[in-house]
């Protein structure tokens, strides 16, 4: 079970745009282990060529995966960054809680 999840905010704790919060678009898995892509933060430019009549060339901004370990889960009830805990329900479900409050983390979108 991981602490991340599509859909949680996080903010950005290292890097060019440390402090920025973001909602998780997706979740890859790259060569350094796993990334976080959040839209807005992080963003590369692609030179990108015309491949038919139809598309136009230009220069693209793209937002690159950032390690998820420079990220961190904003708790929805106390609006903190948190380290994020685990949990097991009476029914047997593991849920993440936040360290802070002990509220239950939910994902708003999926």
């Amino acid at each position: 079970m991981t602490n991340v999840r599509k859909g949680d905010t996080v903010v950005v704790l290292a890097g060019k745009d440390r402090g920025k919060r973001g909602t998780v678009e997706r979740i890859e898995k790259t060569k350094r282990g796993l990334g976080v892509v959040i839209p807005g933060v992080n963003m590369a430019r692609k030179h990108q060529r015309a491949r038919q009549r139809t598309q136009q060339g230009g220069i693209l901004d793209l937002p690159v995966p950032l390690h998820v370990s420079n990220v961190q889960v904003v708790c929805p009830r106390c609006n903190k960054p948190t380290r994020v805990g685990h949990t097991q329900l009476e029914d047997g479900r593991r849920v993440r809680v936040c360290k802070h409050c002990g509220e239950q983390i939910e994902v708003t979108s999926r």
